[in-house]
């Protein structure tokens, strides 16, 4: 049965990484002249689709989800922002992608951790799962740039890929644990 859940929620995290590569992100702010207007981020729902992932289903399930993107996008099948290919190996932001795996895993397991149920846990755990990718996707700027390999310079690399994001990503990461808390409770994960 253990593996039947840990099976469907690999599934169900692939699909959502998938699409969420493919819906760009929001965050509502007030109007001046009263209501709700909406600032478009520079992200789209894809990393938060990993860490609600690996929230909510746990460690294996998020792994599994992470390792059938990367195969999928590798494989020609244009899953990417990009597109796909084993090209995108020499992608600068293929570390990012490539974070994915560990993030998925480190954030599941902690996930799972005895009183890991409440609001702030879950969100300390999805923060930490968004440094590891950042740290995965700096670390693949870095090599890249000591060999060469990209056009840009690393500070504007750094500026793309790591520092506009992050702020857009940890918010992000709040809107993942407010809705992880009740679908973890709605599928009966332990807390």
């Amino acid at each position: 049965m253990r593996a039947l859940a840990n099976w469907s929620g690999a599934v169900v995290g692939l699909l959502l990484i998938i699409s969420g590569g493919l819906i760009q992100t929001f965050i509502p702010l007030p109007a001046s002249g009263g209501g709700v207007i909406f600032q478009e981020l520079p992200v789209t729902a894809q990393v938060p689709a990993l860490l609600l992932t690996a929230l909510v289903c746990g460690p294996r399930p998020a792994l599994l989800a992470a390792v059938a993107y990367l195969s999928l996008g590798l494989l020609l099948m244009p899953v990417f922002q990009s597109g796909g290919g084993l090209a995108y190996l020499l992608d600068p932001g293929f570390g990012y992608l490539a974070g994915f795996v560990p993030a998925g895993w480190l954030t599941g397991r902690l996930a799972r951790q005895e009183g890991m149920g409440d609001l702030l846990r879950l969100l300390g755990a999805a923060l930490l799962g968004l440094l590891v990718i950042q740290l995965s996707g700096i670390a693949n700027l870095l090599i890249g740039g000591l060999a060469g390999r990209w056009g840009d310079s690393l500070g504007d690399l750094l500026i793309g890929y790591s520092l506009g994001p992050l702020l857009p990503q940890a918010l992000l990461c709040c809107a993942v644990a407010v809705l992880a808390v009740p679908l973890r409770k709605l599928l009966l994960v332990e807390s």
